[in-house]
């Protein structure tokens, strides 16, 4: 005959067991935004963040339309899709942004390009108000390139990251 308390304790394993069992058959899964390719553009690789109103940002590496080189995006808590700012072949602000993006206390965000053809790997900011700007621009050989990786932003607003190309010996 089993005591008491052996029995609460197979109850009380037999019903975690239950509630575990059920909480993994009660997820959901829902696609919040399905890239085209377009304006939009493709390819969101790097991951997300969120803001205190439940907006997610975060960036494309893909090309879209007219020579677009990825994206840095907004999706509000609604569901609307808005495109901040579009990498340009070619363009001075860098493009293909692979990594994700790091926000101060301000809402300004920042990232990194890898860079892609004639447009340069750089670190970017962009302003709560959408103002786009260059930080810095990799020029390769001990000031690295390609940097692939998020930022980390410091409680003093420095910046810090990595940057796996040029150098010596390329690591």
């Amino acid at each position: 005959i089993m005591s008491l308390a052996k029995f609460t304790q197979a109850v009380l394993l037999l019903l975690v067991g239950l509630a575990a069992s059920q909480l993994s058959r009660a997820q959901t899964y829902t696609v919040l935004y399905s890239f085209t390719g377009g304006a939009d553009g493709a390819l969101p690789f790097g991951g997300l963040i969120r803001d205190r109103a439940d907006n997610l940002y975060g960036t494309t590496v893909g090309a879209g339309e007219g020579g677009q080189q990825g994206s840095v995006f907004k999706l509000n808590r609604r569901g609307k899709f808005t495109v901040l700012h579009s990498f340009e072949a070619g363009g001075a602000g860098g493009a293909r942004p692979y990594a994700g993006l790091v926000r101060d206390s301000s809402g300004n965000l920042y990232g990194t390009t890898a860079g892609w053809g004639s447009s340069p790997a750089t670190v970017f900011k962009m302003t709560r108000n959408g103002k786009f700007s260059v930080l810095h621009s990799f020029t390769g050989g001990a000031g690295g390139a390609s940097p692939l990786a998020p930022l980390i932003l410091d409680p003093a607003g420095n910046l810090y990251g990595t940057a796996p190309g040029g150098g010596s010996p390329h690591c």
